[in-house]
């Protein structure tokens, strides 16, 4: 399989695939939430009951929630469990205490130690840190004080740690040695025992989750089901309070609201869905030379502005005005700043309709919301200007007072605080549409490389930074842009194209120029051309080319968008410095053997849209018009022709979608662009400067 069919099946499979899935959330968001026609949409958990409501019936049901909830607080009563205290721990203490008095009593019986040796030497141990009047204390007393002090002392740490310290309660437990030791024991004797047990408390019991978990789940069995019981007439919610999810739960046990959906909600949801999603690819099917359709993103960004917008209409079912006031109508103005008038009016198309569908309200919201987005769609233009979405959300506001003038007020009683409350909301829906869009065209555009014209046209001003430096850098090159940029700017609007896409694309396309312009003829100076007959072919041609790939550099640097970015690549597509190419040729004797032709190639890719198609058409005609200097309109369309039949020669426009009418329409336009470009000029004769100035100047007789 060729590269180009295997591209081809991969977006048809992505077509197929998003139709599949947005079809699918459009079902989950008709279906899943709440039923599509709501009883009783008051009785909801959190709302306010508006009346007392009283059971209809006497019942007696299992409460699933209050079980629950007597569950959860019998298992927030459990405290922490640790495990029990290790013994292990107590018996390793211990023997370190017996360690360190071992030691204390070798160094009081050491007689080559002095007294300050041995205070040094107490005052080291690592074990335990004994303070310097107790050093003083241990030094002291008699031995059978000391052994009396130490059985003590291990008595009263055996004790301490027989019970359970957790890492939390370590301070708590020191804290208590005191009131452990014997009252046999004088006042510094005791004080002793405590600073060295003190200092062996150590924690022997640790929290467990496995038995904490254990015991959560004891308690929560052992909380029988809660039996809820009502008499007909009594009281479930009074007027006045907040109702809870045990009130919506009896609510529903007494049928009161109906909890599910209808299989003939759920038919219906599939219909209109299944009508939807074969309109779209429908009409795109017969529609093939949308370019849109065709690329990943575009696909995926157009899939999730209609599901965040569906989404987001369906969460307002239960209001009275909120359903009129959520800006529906931005989700088309938005494809359409970023894809073409075209997609926004058959997206429109199934989002309105699928917005309101089910609804109490459904025959006046989904009229409102379907003719405001087509009218709000036509007012909107070319989304060029700031006003231009000013005034689409103006069309959104006075279509919707229309619509809801034709759907509504005909058939509800007139109310005027009603009718207020609606021409706020309308007027609200208006501006916020317009505001909307006008914010996500601008995130999308930054944050996934989309193009819309607002940018096109910020971007291509004079005064932006890039486009002074190329006119600074490459003067030449710079009006041969701009001559070019007309050329198809004029040939795109004839077949249908971008004409703002193309100018701009047009106006950046040999920006790389700017960072080598005296190489290139059209910015060196009259008089002394250098035409690098005397260079290295591919060497020219290596340096022709990486004009390619510096304008990328720049594109990046100055951060023009992706779709720009083509235009850069691909102006040259994959043709070749046939010049150079010919140049080498000549030096080996035509022996195709000697030259690698790729050294003369483009990097590429072809012209994938009919607006870079046109600007290889353009930048190649443009540039044979000034060399050759045409004399008449045979001679200017024979030139354009020509430039046509090379590029179709070299399979250039396979990727692009152009037809035989188009070219025909390029080849006609480009034809008259460069008659007035090249249009003969008249022939002054040579008189005498000096005596034209002389009489010119001279004062008129009175």
């Amino acid at each position: 399989m060729s590269t180009r069919n295997l591209v081809s099946t991969r977006i048809r499979i992505l077509q197929a695939g998003l139709i599949v899935a947005v079809s699918l959330v459009s079902f989950a968001t008709l279906t899943l939430p709440i039923s599509l026609r709501t009883t009783s949409p008051s009785l909801t958990v959190g709302d306010v009951a508006q009346i007392t409501l009283q059971a209809p019936r006497d019942i007696e049901y299992v409460s699933d929630i209050r079980t629950e909830e007597a569950r959860k607080a019998a298992e927030g009563a459990v405290q922490p469990v640790y495990s029990q205290p290790d013994p292990a721990i107590a018996r390793q203490q211990i023997e370190r205490l017996r360690t360190a008095m071992q030691y204390i009593t070798s160094v009081r019986a050491n007689p080559e130690f002095t007294t300050d040796e041995r205070k040094s030497t107490l005052v080291t141990l690592s074990d335990v840190r004994l303070q310097l009047e107790t050093i003083d204390y241990v030094l002291s007393i008699s031995d059978s004080r000391w052994e009396i002090v130490q059985e003590e002392a291990v008595r009263v740490l055996e004790l301490s740690m027989r019970r359970a310290i957790y890492e939390d309660r370590v301070e708590s437990t020191q804290a208590g040695i005191s009131s452990s030791v014997s009252l046999t024991l004088n006042e510094q004797q005791a004080s002793l025992v405590t600073e060295l047990v003190k200092a062996f408390i150590v924690p022997n019991s640790f929290f467990s989750e496995e038995l904490t978990t254990a015991a959560k789940q004891s308690a929560r069995d052992a909380v029988k089901p809660v039996v809820q019981t009502y008499k007909a007439g009594e009281t479930i919610v009074p007027a006045g309070e907040i109702i809870t999810p045990a009130d919506v739960e009896a609510f529903q046990r007494m049928g009161m609201i109906r909890p599910g959906q209808r299989w003939e909600d759920m038919l219906g949801a599939s219909a209109i869905i299944l009508i939807s999603a074969a309109l779209v690819p429908l009409y795109f099917y017969r529609r093939k030379r949308l370019v849109v359709m065709t690329d990943p993103r575009s696909l995926l960004v157009i899939a999730l502005v209609f599901v965040v917008f569906l989404i987001g209409a369906r969460l307002f079912t239960d209001r009275t005005l909120a359903p009129y006031g959520y800006p529906v109508q931005a989700a088309g103005l938005l494809l359409a700043t970023l894809f073409g008038l075209e997609v926004g009016l058959v997206i429109s198309i199934p989002l309105c309709l699928l917005a309101a569908y089910g609804l109490s309200n459904t025959f006046d919201l989904a009229p409102f919301y379907l003719l405001t987005s087509l009218i709000g769609l036509l007012a909107l233009g070319s989304a060029r200007r700031f006003w231009g979405f000013l005034r689409a959300g103006f069309a959104i506001m006075l279509s919707g007072v229309a619509v809801l003038i034709a759907y509504r007020l005909p058939f509800f009683p007139p109310d005027w605080l009603g009718i207020v409350q609606f021409l706020g909301i309308v007027v609200f829906s208006g501006f916020a549409a317009a505001s909307i869009t006008l914010l996500l065209q601008y995130l999308f555009a930054q944050m996934l490389g989309l193009t819309t014209a607002l940018q096109l046209l910020d971007i291509s001003r004079p005064d932006s930074p890039l486009l002074q430096f190329f006119l600074r850098s490459a003067p030449g090159t710079y009006q041969h842009s701009l001559q070019v940029a007309n050329l198809a700017e004029q040939a795109a609007e004839k077949i249908g194209a971008d004409p703002l896409l193309t100018r701009v694309g047009a106006q950046f396309h040999d920006i790389g120029k700017a960072l080598n312009p005296t190489f290139f003829i059209e910015n060196q100076i009259p008089g002394s051309v250098n035409t690098h007959q005397d260079a290295n072919p591919e060497e020219v041609a290596a340096t022709i080319i990486r004009h390619v790939t510096d304008g990328i550099q720049l594109a990046k640097k100055h951060r023009l968008p992706q779709r720009l970015h083509d235009f850069i690549l691909e102006h040259h597509g994959t043709l070749i410095t046939r010049y150079q190419y010919n140049q080498a040729m000549e030096a080996v004797a035509d022996d195709v053997t000697k030259v690698d032709i790729e050294k003369f190639r483009y990097p590429g890719p072809r012209p994938a849209s009919r607006e870079s198609a046109l600007l290889m058409l353009a930048d190649a005609t443009e540039a044979r018009a000034r060399a050759e200097r045409p004399a008449t309109d045979d001679d200017l369309r024979k030139l354009v022709q020509s430039v046509i039949e090379t590029v179709q020669k070299f399979n250039q426009l396979d990727d692009t979608l152009l037809t035989l009418r188009d070219l025909n329409l390029i080849t006609e336009s480009f034809v008259t662009t460069l008659r007035g470009i090249y249009h003969p000029r008249i022939q002054y004769p040579n008189a005498k400067v000096a005596d034209q100035d002389s009489t010119l100047l001279a004062p008129r007789k009175e």
